[in-house]
């Protein structure tokens, strides 16, 4: 995980619409940064829509959320679209961002050893510094965590 007090690595990823962010782009505003596994699974879905239904309320403590996977453009776009997602899903499948926010690891399910992505979840300031690191998350729980730690 990366450390808190340190800049947050800056990035270019296309959403789920193909249109290009990069972390720069939110300077000036809170951003709530959460990398889960997987579109339309059990967990991700939980916490993806845990956030659609809290998204107000980040809106009004001025923070926006990026979902990151290394799930396709198209996967996001059916997942959004499924389950009505008010917030913005980045597609990241050359794994760059997952590496730069040490979140892509060697995980163990079941007695078998594969890559995969830590879910794991990055509070980011105004200025671009990391200002809390959630790791190993509670897919159902996170989103509230990430608002009450917005104050």
């Amino acid at each position: 995980m990366l450390e808190i007090g340190t800049a947050a690595p800056d990035f270019t990823l296309p959403d789920q619409n193909g249109v290009m962010h990069s972390l720069s782009d939110y300077r000036g505003q809170k951003v709530v940064l959460y990398f889960y596994p997987r579109d339309n699974t059990t967990g991700c879905t939980k916490q993806a829509c845990a956030f659609g239904e809290l998204y107000p309320q980040f809106q009004e403590k001025g923070a926006v959320v990026l979902g990151v996977s290394k799930d396709s453009v198209a996967s996001h776009k059916k997942f959004e679209e499924k389950y009505g997602l008010p917030f913005t899903l980045l597609s990241d499948t050359e794994k760059t961002v997952l590496q730069a926010y040490d979140v892509w690891k060697e995980k163990k399910l079941y007695g078998k050893v594969s890559m995969g992505v830590v879910r794991s979840t990055y509070l980011i300031d105004e200025q671009g510094i990391i200002v809390k690191v959630m790791g190993k998350v509670k897919p159902a729980e996170n989103p509230a965590q990430m608002l009450e730690a917005l104050g």
